[in-house]
């Protein structure tokens, strides 16, 4: 019996700190959960999310896609801020892709064929230290009530997205790939099945995208291409580079050739294209090159050779876009922190006029019916003009100012907020 009860004594005290042990932590625990403040009950499923401004300003706009048979109907690419859509020519916008998994928008083309049809390429086709990426390519059959991701997540940035006139099955896309790194999807790529799959039909290197593509209106299957060498790092950029050059297919893409000639012979860096849908055979090419050689280039022989027009360039940083008038072959638009035009294929470029208007442009488009109508894109939004630019109206109802950081003060009954916007000013305000 003695021993019995030693060896019950011998196991209590083996399990005192264990038990003690449990006991702290269930008393922790205790202490942990209690007491509940009020915060940690309060319910938040009736708040909603409201805009408190700014009014002043808009925001950078990457891309517009009028439709051709309705001009009232038209789709805003937001550089930082999705895809907006009117159908009563800017007196109201709908935001038609907050659901999504990208906010940084490149291009927005409608399909030829069917109105309805709108694709999306994802991540800001620019360069700059605030540019944003996305996750590829988004397709809406239903005029974007609703979308679905359709692939190359890994190209980051978009610089535009070509339907086939013919048949809607067949895209081409321009993936200047990742701005930061190497790698990823870059070059052109074709669907023959709506978007299901993706071919690469033109990759120069692993540091080498492409930023613009361009279809002859009269032959589908021939598309030009330039080619773009960049790289960002927190030290500095790299805007050009030997993958940098003009590209052309006479067959859908099957086969690519170099067009380089009368180009120059310096690095070269982004080139914008663009062909007149009066005379197709003028194509013109906006060229940044280094040593001072760029400039604005046309050829009229498919691109066998380039002759040099001017010295007009931008900064492919940010700009370097041209875009043809429908009505009249020798004028043609440059995207600038100064909007410029040329009348004379691009010898002489003057100034459009925007002193009622906020400069740094990136997207035009220029009615077919009546080319003293222009809708352009802007850092400080969406602006329409009805007179070539004498006076302009400013879509201010756009609520999609860049903020790059807020701030709240003390102030009492109400507090202000404050933040600094990226091009627009540092505003404050209740």
């Amino acid at each position: 019996m003695k021993k019995v009860i030693l060896l019950l004594l011998g196991i209590l005290i083996a399990f005192a700190p264990l038990e003690a042990q449990r006991k702290k932590k269930k008393k922790d625990k205790v202490e942990t959960e209690a007491p509940k403040e009020a915060l940690d009950t309060i319910k938040l499923g009736g708040l909603k999310w409201r805009n408190v401004g700014p009014a002043i300003t808009s925001g950078r706009i990457s891309d517009i896609a009028v439709n051709p048979d309705n001009p009232y109907e038209y789709y805003v690419a937001v550089s930082s801020g999705g895809v907006w859509k009117t159908t009563n020519n800017g007196l109201t916008y709908q935001p038609i892709f907050d659901s999504q998994a990208s906010y940084s928008i490149g291009c927005v083309t409608m399909d030829p064929n069917n109105s309805d049809v709108i694709w999306i390429g994802t991540g800001e086709n620019n360069n700059q230290r605030s540019v944003a990426y996305g996750d590829g390519i988004y397709k809406s059959e239903d005029g974007g009530a609703s979308w679905k991701n359709m692939g190359l997540k890994m190209s980051e940035h978009i610089g535009k997205i070509i339907v086939h006139p013919e048949d809607s099955d067949v895209i081409y896309v321009a993936a200047i790939g990742p701005l930061w790194s190497k790698g990823g999807d870059r070059g052109v790529y074709k669907s023959t099945d709506g978007g299901t799959t993706w071919d690469a039909v033109l990759s120069i290197d692993e540091h080498t995208g492409v930023n613009d593509i361009i279809m002859d209106p009269r032959n589908p299957d021939i598309i030009y291409a330039a080619a773009y060498q960049r790289r960002r790092h927190v030290f500095t950029y790299v805007g050009s580079g030997p993958g940098s050059g003009m590209h052309r297919t006479k067959d859908g893409g099957a086969t690519w050739e170099k067009i380089n000639n009368g180009l120059p012979k310096t690095e070269i860096g982004r080139i914008g294209l663009t062909i007149s849908p009066v005379n197709p055979d003028k194509l013109f090419a906006i060229v940044e090159a280094a040593e001072g050689k760029g400039g604005f280039y046309m050829t009229t022989n498919n691109g066998a050779s380039w002759k040099r027009q001017s010295d007009h360039a931008t900064s492919g940083n940010y700009y370097q876009e041209i875009v043809a008038d429908p009505v009249d072959e020798d004028v043609i638009y440059s995207m600038d922190t100064w909007m410029h035009v040329s009348r004379d294929g691009g010898k002489t470029f003057n100034l459009v006029g925007e002193d009622y208007k906020h400069v740094d442009n990136h997207s035009i488009w220029i009615d077919p019916t009546n080319n003293k109508h222009l809708l352009v894109g802007c850092d400080g939004g969406i602006y329409e003009t009805f007179d070539n630019g004498k006076t302009w109206d400013f879509k201010a109802n756009l609520p999609v100012t860049q903020f790059y950081k807020v701030a709240l003060d003390n102030e009492e009954p109400f507090y202000n907020i404050y933040g600094g916007t990226q091009d627009n000013f540092s505003l404050g305000g209740p």
